[in-house]
């Protein structure tokens, strides 16, 4: 078991950091205070990687309203999704709105890259040009290249903010189509019984308690995804 003062040491370093560090960085920094006796150890990347998964599930974040998480980039500590309604009112505008329009292309990418417009607007059927303008301004999607044949398109794909926005280490943490019927099938059933306890069990449109709808379209629940059961590798 780690040491509290390594975890201490971790969790100031990343709560000090404006940006992700990896367990290299962190076992470097450590590394160096040590060399000018600003440390009392010296750790290994192995027991500092730990020490940091322990603090990520340890309770000692969670209580006071903040989260230990590793992304593409490294680790960072960040405040607990339950407090994010609460947090934003901080910073209005700097919430993160996206479209129907632009989940939708921002799937096919991350699912179809690197891939051109061309081949995006062919999965959604409809002229994509403004909306990949739009997640290219929020350093969602990149240009990585051009494709080798006439014209010579862009080539479009996902970049670190992307994960970062969504959560994600890797691409490979992106959702398998099979994931997602699952998640919908979970979703219906509760749905279900939510209608269910709603009519006394009538379901909906019976006699008793009127449905509801669902009042908000949630448009991050269905994506247009491409017909590939696994994501590609980022380029």
């Amino acid at each position: 078991m780690s040491t509290p003062s390594l975890s201490r040491a971790l969790a100031a370093l990343l709560f000090a950091a404006d940006a992700p560090l990896s367990t290299a960085d962190l076992a470097a920094l450590l590394a160096s205070a040590h060399d000018e006796e600003e440390w009392s150890g010296a750790h290994t990347e192995a027991a500092v990687d730990a020490a940091l998964t322990e603090l990520a599930h340890g309770e000692a974040l969670a209580r006071v309203g903040l989260e230990l998480v590793q992304g593409a980039r490294g680790w960072r500590m960040r405040t607990a999704p339950d407090m994010g309604l609460l947090i934003r009112r901080l910073w209005p505008e700097r919430v993160l709105r996206l479209s129907k329009a632009a989940l939708e292309t921002l799937s096919v990418v991350a699912y179809r890259q690197p891939c051109t417009r061309a081949e995006i607007e062919a999965v959604r059927g409809v002229d994509c040009g403004g909306v990949v303008r739009s997640l290219l301004d929020r350093a969602l999607v990149r240009i990585i290249g051009r494709k080798d044949e006439p014209g010579r398109p862009l080539l479009y794909g996902t970049t670190p903010t992307f994960l970062e926005t969504f959560s994600l280490s890797g691409l490979k943490d992106l959702p398998t189509l099979r994931d997602l019927e699952v998640l919908r099938a979970e979703e219906a059933s509760l749905r279900t019984g939510t209608e269910g306890s709603r009519t006394g069990g009538r379901g909906p449109g019976a006699p008793g308690l009127p449905f509801e709808g669902e009042a908000t379209e949630a448009p991050d629940r269905e994506p247009a995804l491409p017909p590939d059961d696994e994501p590609a590798s980022e380029g």
